[in-house]
């Protein structure tokens, strides 16, 4: 059985106006270039920073979410193995992990459905997004999608394949086939973003950051410069020269040098690049190291971070996996969905104020709370219990029947009455 390039590290582009058997690879082996003169891949452009940032952040997030199983009809949560175990070598998190990465980067993601003798999918292999080329074809009995799927395997052989055998998560596109690249999208901003990274690399390493520079009449040998110099930081060094005066002879000058103002504003020009891959990504600033214009503290904080999952991360890279997962690898009567609770295990207190609501409304029951947390559940019907708000009696009964029954019943009879009148 082919990997398709698992551990293929070529870089090629995923362009399905070219086909894989074209003659002239130039196209495939080379990037984008930027009006910058970078030369923008998939992979090259990990290489800023705040791209990897960004693309760690979702990726891991969306990986370590669990991601279970329910029935459809009884919402009761089912155990599949192949949800479980699907690679015999990578671990779940590994290669969803890798699986998001390509969406982010290629803006599509492939795996191929490993089969057992039944026609059961019991494996899911990631296929490297640059060895595919999707195509349409008229959909048939046995393709009726008519989705193809062509793709260069480790012997530079190209292999026909459908979605029975291809299990495909486009990111956001534009014609219902695939989806577009991020990188591609912004090549722009990520290649000024690497240049000036390069331009930033230069300016510090061309000597233009010193602090200033001594200058004497006299023509110095090497040896004069280095005990001149020696002798300046000798006297300058340390707290205790703080505010001190300097003396200089023999005809010896201090000039300071400060950056220029062109270089200190493409410095600037470098903090802008990364709102720009902030923007492109969805991610919040501050999750990319960035918090001078946003804040770090309280509830603005808490705020982001619910926004980023409501209005980025679960529609635009949760819900699209959780409903591909259904359609194509769990049976009519399942369902698949991320348990968005595991983003609360890092904070304490509002993971208890959330099982608290949960169980005063009897949404959960004891030992509900107690499968989040993954501890085991309590003996008896007891941990089953769901309560309801008022007097916490058991879901489903009427409190208030036995107290207006003892209430009627505990009236005593009243003394005297017609008879005893006359």
């Amino acid at each position: 059985m082919s990997l398709f390039g698992l551990f293929d590290r070529r870089a090629s582009v995923e362009n399905p106006a070219v086909p894989l058997t074209s003659p002239s690879l130039t196209t495939l082996l080379s990037g984008a270039t930027a009006e910058s003169g970078v030369t923008v891949t998939e992979t090259s452009a990990l290489h800023m920073p705040a791209v990897w940032r960004a693309v760690a952040v979702i990726a891991n997030v969306s990986a370590s979410l669990p991601l279970h199983s329910y029935k459809a009809n009884t919402k009761d949560r089912v155990s599949v193995r192949l949800l479980d175990d699907p690679h015999p070598e990578l671990t779940k998190f590994e290669l969803w992990r890798l699986v998001y990465v390509h969406r982010l980067l290629w803006g599509n993601a492939y795996l191929q459905k490993v089969r057992n003798v039944a026609g059961q999918i019991v494996q899911l292999w990631p296929v490297r997004p640059d060895r595919v080329k999707v195509d349409r074809e008229k959909p048939s009995e046995a393709n009726p999608g008519g989705k193809v799927f062509w793709i260069r395997d480790d012997d530079g052989v190209v292999q026909r394949r459908t979605t029975n055998e291809i299990l495909h998560l486009p990111a956001l596109g534009y014609d219902g086939v695939t989806g577009c690249s991020p990188i591609r999208a912004a090549a722009e901003g990520i290649g000024l973003g690497i240049a000036a990274e390069k331009s930033a690399a230069r300016l510090y390493g061309s000597g233009n950051m010193i602090s200033g520079v001594l200058q004497t009449e006299q023509r110095l040998t090497a040896e004069q410069a280095s005990q001149l110099k020696a002798s300046w930081k000798a006297k300058l060094s340390g707290i205790e020269s703080a505010h001190d005066i300097a003396v200089l002879d023999s005809g010896a000058s201090f000039h300071p040098v400060t950056m220029p103002y062109k270089d200190s504003q493409f410095l600037e020009s470098r903090q802008f690049q990364i709102t720009e891959i902030a923007r492109m990504f969805g991610v919040p600033l501050y999750l990319l190291m960035e918090t001078q214009k946003s804040t770090s503290w309280g509830t603005g904080l808490e705020q982001q971070a619910q926004g980023f999952v409501t209005w980025d991360l679960a529609p635009t890279w949760l819900t699209p996996t959780e409903q591909r997962v259904t359609k194509e690898l769990l049976p009519k009567t399942q369902y698949a969905k991320y348990q968005l609770g595991g983003l609360l295990r890092g904070d304490s207190q509002a993971r208890a104020v959330f099982y608290r609501a949960m169980r005063d409304t009897g949404a959960f029951s004891a030992n509900d709370i107690r499968d989040l947390e993954e501890l085991p559940p309590i003996e008896g019907p007891e941990g089953d219990m769901y309560l309801q708000p008022m007097s916490m009696a058991p879901l489903g009964s009427d409190p208030t029947a036995a107290t207006e029954g003892a209430a009627l019943t505990d009236v005593p009879p009243q003394e005297g009455g017609e008879d005893d009148q006359d």
